[in-house]
């Protein structure tokens, strides 16, 4: 892993910090930056998201999916796991949490907002990190590419759908074309792009030309982030100096959802006799969230000031340091596996 990987939670708490600071000292800057905005989306949110998720999308190798066939009960474990279970559980224990365990600590309106963000985390399963979760457990890389692929496509036509339900179901009103808008922005066209892009520079299918344009491209993509994260507890910096036991309670139900998740994942992968180097990314996979897009769509849906917001961004703050007690566990257990 390189430097910004390996200490990728030092790095979003420096980014929380300096949000938080300036937020508190310079409001002005952040109305500022919160008024530029079309159609529900901030203009500056949406280019640095854009700096995160395209280099992402031009590292997936749609050929691979051919490839699905081969073996194919790790690809299975992926999808019922990203798809039928994961999105309910999460807006199951969002329900439990904000409006019965600590409904006397949030009021009505910020608790439902919440909710709304898990489940935006929960119906968005991860395409980045996994990658670096995969290199860790030494898993099958030509086999995480398919997963990631796979579920990519999914995305574009389950994620509205799914969150829109989800959302409607805890009584949140849904603005279906600002839902549809940000998947085409945040999922589709990056995905093209990124398609167009590695058959432009991977002619020659060496890889040379594909990975000097990642390395060039890669401290964009770190800025993106950290400037996302500085950006959203800046405009969140009033609410969490008022009230900061806000982050505990949000990170209490995404904790115990994501070693939930992994948990399940993990003891069917092994009913299912799968290899480590696939049953291990396909639980990562499952456990951990496209949380770029989810704080992209919380934003667009419900502003950038909403409690939607900050909990899609409290998932990246909770996601790392657990993501990587999970591959030590994952390491640990490689001899259960054939």
């Amino acid at each position: 892993m390189g430097l910004f990987e390996r200490y990728l939670s030092v790095w979003v708490a420096l980014a929380i910090a300096l949000g938080i600071f300036t937020g508190s000292i310079i409001p002005e800057l952040f109305i500022l930056i919160a008024s530029f905005e079309y159609a529900h989306v901030n203009i500056v949110i949406a280019i640095l998201i854009w700096l995160m998720i395209y280099p992402m999308m031009v590292q997936i190798d749609f050929s691979s999916i051919k490839d699905v066939g081969k073996k194919p009960k790790g690809l299975l474990l992926t999808i019922v796991l990203n798809w039928l279970i994961k999105p309910f559980t999460m807006a199951f224990l969002g329900w439990l949490f904000f409006k019965g365990i600590f409904a006397d600590w949030v009021d009505p309106k910020t608790a439902t907002e919440y909710i709304a963000g898990m489940i935006l985390l929960g119906v968005a399963p991860c395409t980045a990190m996994v990658f670096i979760w995969s290199q860790l457990t030494k898993g099958d890389a030509n086999y995480t590419l398919v997963q990631v692929s796979i579920n990519d496509i999914i995305m574009i036509f389950a994620f509205a759908p799914i969150a829109g339900l989800l959302l409607g179901v805890t009584d949140i009103t849904v603005p279906w074309d600002t839902l549809f808008l940000s998947v085409v922005l945040y999922v589709l066209i990056p995905l093209i792009l990124g398609a167009v892009t590695r058959k432009k520079l991977d002619k020659a299918e060496d890889h040379s030309r594909l990975n000097q344009f990642l390395s060039i491209m890669k401290p964009y993509s770190i800025v993106g982030l950290l400037a996302t994260v500085a950006l959203l507890f800046g405009f969140q910096s009033q609410t969490i100096l008022a009230n900061p036991e806000a982050i505990v309670l949000i990170a209490i139900p995404l904790l115990i959802q994501t070693y939930g998740i992994f948990a399940i994942a993990y003891f069917a992968a092994k009913k299912m006799k799968l290899e480590h180097n696939i049953a291990a990314p396909a639980c990562m996979i499952a456990t951990s969230n496209f949380f770029e897009l989810a704080v992209a769509v919380a934003i667009s849906l419900f502003g950038l000031h909403s409690g939607a917001a900050l909990a899609t961004v409290v998932g990246v703050l909770v996601e790392v340091p657990v993501m990587l007690s999970l591959v030590y566990f994952a390491n640990k257990t490689r001899h259960w596996f054939n």
